[in-house]
């Protein structure tokens, strides 16, 4: 072998020196070789120090490379997001509130409260947040997500997780979708809207003394909302009122009217009490029926506690008037010489925009020689006398059916109501049944004068 010591080679002429052929391999002092046929210089483990690195290697002396990183390749002289997982913070979540950040996970107790977690403002393809069940109290005081005005699973409403042991992650998959959780672990995930709603039963039809009860009465309107789950059908079923009897016969309750479906309780508004005749006391419902002329100081029906209240009594002598009809808003009034017990006032609600008096009980009857007696507001019926007929409840208040006279038709009960009030941002117009839909501001009103359905 040939061996060549020269301190320098220089090119005879212009500036290129060639080593060697095509083909050749050079050997590079310190373990590095160099392919004259490629280019390719190739460094032993080791043979770049670190001092060599310092300072930065700029983009386009990367272009074409990559590095493995835990098992995936990652190209080098570009953009490259490398997913680093999820950073699980340290304190345990415990207020009402928390502003996720995504990236991040999170242990919530709801031991003492209930939290809702309002996702970030903005977000990327990919973005993630976890969420997990730190004391499995999530199915005492559930965790609400709002999703700050992006969607969620497609929709903008909040999400409720509340069962116990929950663990969440979701993920941003774009403006269309929004977030979708890739793993609810024993979830129930509903979004919901809230409503008010104002629901009167049917009224009690009058007996042959005493005046019919008024539907019983249940609202939550101005004071609170119902969790309605979105896609979930709810069924709206109206009381009938108490259908008319004939004479010297007890009058007849109203029918209930109810909502229920998903995740409800069915609420039920009891139908008012049928009115009284002679020894027979009014019956018990939503607001009880006015008692009979002689049926004693027992003699007005009960009403329901938180719907309505009790009927009157009647009195045995002169003209023997029976007693009131009980109201949402107040008892029935005792029968009086001169005039039938009056009935119960009803209350007022103002769900549609328009503050309207809803559930009167039906005012008793009066003999031949006592004044008649009008209705009560809320559409109670009025008394009768001999001889004239007394005033049906009124249909969609809930009223109560007045005294039946001597001798005359007896009245019917008023049927009762189902009201909805939605944000119309939220509103479905999905209906069954033919309601009544109008506005009132920012809200949707929905007015069920007969069975049907609204879908959430």
């Amino acid at each position: 072998m040939s061996k060549l010591e020269v301190d320098t080679i220089a090119p005879q002429s212009g500036t290129q020196v060639t080593l060697g052929e095509s083909g050749d391999t050079i050997t590079i002092p310190a373990g590095a070789t160099f392919d004259a046929s490629s280019g390719t210089l190739t460094l032993a483990d080791g043979s770049v120090t670190n001092a060599k690195l310092a300072g930065s290697i700029t983009n386009d002396k990367l272009t074409n490379s990559s590095i493995t990183i835990n098992g995936s390749s990652v190209s080098l002289g570009g953009s490259t997001t490398i997913e680093t997982g999820t950073s699980w913070q340290s304190t345990i979540v415990t207020g009402t509130t928390l502003s996720a950040v995504a990236g991040n996970g999170y242990w919530i107790d709801t031991t003492s409260n209930a939290c809702t977690v309002t996702l970030p403002a903005s977000a990327s393809v990919g973005d993630t947040i976890e969420f997990v069940d730190y004391a499995r109290t999530w199915g005492t005081n559930n965790v609400t997500i709002n999703p700050n005005s992006l969607n969620f699973q497609g929709g903008t409403g909040n999400a409720v997780f509340n069962v116990s042991g929950q663990a969440i992650r979701i993920v941003y998959s774009g403006s269309t979708k929004g977030w979708i959780p890739t793993d609810e672990n024993t979830t129930i995930n509903k979004q919901t809207v809230p409503i008010e709603y104002l629901i009167v039963g049917g009224g009690g039809s009058g007996g042959g003394d005493g005046g019919g009860g008024a539907g019983g009465m249940l609202s939550n309107y101005g004071s609170s909302t119902l969790s309605l789950s979105i896609g979930s059908v709810y069924t709206a079923v109206v009381g009938a009122g108490g259908a008319a009897v004939g004479q010297g016969v007890v009058g007849n309750t109203g029918a209930n009217s109810t909502l229920s479906g998903d995740g409800i309780s069915t609420i039920t508004a009891f139908g008012g009490g049928g009115g009284g005749y002679t020894t027979s006391a009014g019956l018990a419902g939503g607001s009880g029926g006015g008692g009979g002329y002689s049926a004693g100081a027992s003699g007005g029906g009960a009403g329901t506690s938180g719907q309505g209240n009790d009927g009157g009594i009647g009195l045995n002598s002169p003209n023997y008037p029976g007693g009131g009809g009980g109201g949402a808003g107040a008892a029935g009034g005792n029968g009086s010489g001169g005039a039938g017990g009056a009935g119960g006032t009803g209350l007022q609600n103002a769900i549609t925009g328009t503050n309207t008096y809803y559930a009167g009980g039906g005012t008793g009857t009066v003999g031949a020689s006592g004044a008649g007696t009008p209705g009560s507001l809320g559409g109670g019926g009025s008394g009768g006398r001999d001889f004239t007929a007394p005033g049906d409840g009124t249909d969609g208040l809930g009223g109560g059916g007045g005294g039946g006279g001597y001798n005359t038709n007896r009245s019917t009960g008023g049927s009762g109501i189902v009201i909805l009030r939605v944000p119309t941002a939220k509103y479905s117009g999905t209906t069954t049944g033919s309601p009544t839909v109008t506005t009132d501001g920012t809200d949707t009103i929905i007015k069920f004068t007969g069975n049907g359905t609204y879908t959430a």
